[in-house]
């Protein structure tokens, strides 16, 4: 499935969509088969013991998953999250960047369902898994 965005044009499309999140976000990789994106932990996204909290992983899976579906679909900013689950595996450290690997399993006309891997970066084993649907507005006539 040929992809509507480059990585420049989807970091812009982010900034104007979701001005909050300017920053906190990159993209590594935009592929049709896997999308890498990272999160540059700061201050506010940890939490006691020297980890980063649970929200800021699930903030980063929920975009990617974003990122991923608009990546196919194109410029439908309406689309919203259905569903979630996250698992967490392991204690993300707080002075690494969090990648998150993540491939769109199923694309339909109403609902895209994405997989996310959460790692620390350098560190091997996953931190956590992530599963999220997203619903895409039906197309005006």
């Amino acid at each position: 499935m040929a992809l509507h965005f480059t990585k420049d044009e989807m970091l812009v499309f982010l900034e104007k969509v979701f001005p909050q999140i300017q920053g906190t976000f990159g993209i590594d990789e935009l592929g049709e088969e896997l999308l890498v994106m990272r999160m540059h932990p700061r201050e506010e996204h940890l939490r006691p013991g020297g980890t980063i909290s649970g929200p800021s992983m699930f903030s980063l899976a929920d975009v990617a998953a974003y990122v991923a579906t608009m990546a196919r679909i194109g410029r439908e900013a309406l689309t919203v999250t259905t569903h979630c689950s996250i698992d967490f595996m392991r204690k993300p450290e707080a002075g690494r960047a969090l990648i998150a690997e993540t491939r769109v399993l199923k694309l339909g006309r109403s609902l895209s369902v994405s997989d996310v891997l959460l790692f620390s970066e350098g560190i091997t084993d996953p931190v956590a898994h992530a599963s999220l649907t997203y619903s895409i507005p039906p197309k005006r006539s």
